[in-house]
């Protein structure tokens, strides 16, 4: 994150690194994993994982189920989407899939420890920042899906099921998942897993790993590497007076923006991949194509974009937060909020 990096040995009493001078102070733009108490950082980081997923996670339902629908038959865009899951189900339809989708709290901090993780390891190395944050979350998002992608699985089919409801029925319910009313959530999601288990085994869950690499590290890995970018950017261009967090939140939300526009035909490939079953990557690309033309680089794009927006500015505004709130006390006087 930094424009300016000084690299310092670690451990010394007054070691640090990424200190700029600006006309006003002399402060450290981005504080490293050796600078925290993890005691804090990591229950905390937690804690806000878990808010934003609250606050934001309609957003995901909604793309979900505009990714997966055929052409325009269910939905006409976002905002038509999501009045009629509210009309039909109320705020519990906006949070289908919820509680299983929560475990990437879990891999969030698998996910987070890798990055900074690989980061320190490259600093070690006299890597460049921008070349730290490119291969730091890259291989950040490789440890995160390898634990998510099951979760992600099971929350995706319970995502789309009621879609049926607000349209002609399409290929929404592959498994055959019993989805009468009073059926609750939690029991609908266990038959779900059990009958993923029962048709393809454990790999069942793994439907669409390789589209979700192929989607979700390069996307972690631009991310970050713009969001560097577009931080020090901003740093050039905005007075000393402004504050550093909002530039770091405002460079997230650049960043998520960048990325969702050149990954979107692969997100959509995954969603289909684990929601209809289909038989390969080669199939679901196809498909996506005689239905969509060059429309696949748009389909549920708004939705993604809007989700990406505020789940970048949410996610960066808790964690530069944290790490402020969890830094070594002898760097406290050099941190600038």
């Amino acid at each position: 994150m930094s424009r300016s990096a000084i690299s310092v040995p670690s451990g010394g009493s007054s070691a640090s690194s990424n200190m700029e001078t600006s006309s006003t102070s002399t402060f450290i733009k981005t504080i490293e994993w050796d600078m925290m108490d993890k005691a804090k950082f990591f229950p905390l980081s937690m804690l806000s994982s878990f808010s934003v997923r609250c606050c934001l996670f309609p957003l995901t339902v909604i793309k979900t189920q505009l990714q997966v629908q055929h052409k325009s038959d269910v939905y006409k865009g976002m905002f038509d989407c999501a009045h009629k899951i509210y009309r039909s189900e109320g705020v519990p339809g906006l949070y289908r899939g919820f509680w299983i989708s929560s475990v990437q709290i879990v891999s969030g901090v698998f996910y987070i420890s890798t990055y900074e993780g690989v980061r320190h390891i490259l600093k070690d190395l006299g890597a460049g920042h921008n070349v730290k944050a490119l291969v730091g979350g890259g291989c950040a998002s490789l440890v995160g899906q390898t634990i998510i992608v099951p979760f992600d699985v099971i929350s995706q089919h319970a995502m789309v099921l009621g879609m049926a409801r607000h349209g002609p029925k399409a290929d929404l319910n592959p498994l055959g998942i019993d989805t009468s009313p009073g059926r609750s959530r939690i029991t609908i999601s266990i038959d779900i897993a059990k009958e993923i288990m029962r048709r393809d085994g454990v790999r069942g869950f793994y439907r669409g790993y390789t589209a979700s690499l192929m989607a979700y590290v390069p996307n972690s890995a631009m991310w970050w590497a713009f969001y560097h970018w577009y931080q020090d950017e901003l740093c050039r261009i905005c007075p000393p007076w402004v504050s550093h967090l909002l530039i770091q939140c405002v460079a997230g939300s650049m960043g998520g923006f960048t990325t969702t526009i050149l990954t979107n035909p692969l997100d959509i490939v995954r969603a289909r991949l684990q929601v209809q079953r289909l038989e390969s990557m080669k199939v679901a690309f196809r498909d996506l194509w005689r239905e969509e033309g060059l429309n696949c680089f748009f389909k549920g794009l708004s939705a993604r974009l809007v989700q990406s927006a505020a789940f970048s500015f949410s996610i960066i505004l808790g964690y530069e937060t944290i790490k402020r709130i969890a830094v070594d006390e002898r760097y406290k006087q050099n941190i600038r909020w």
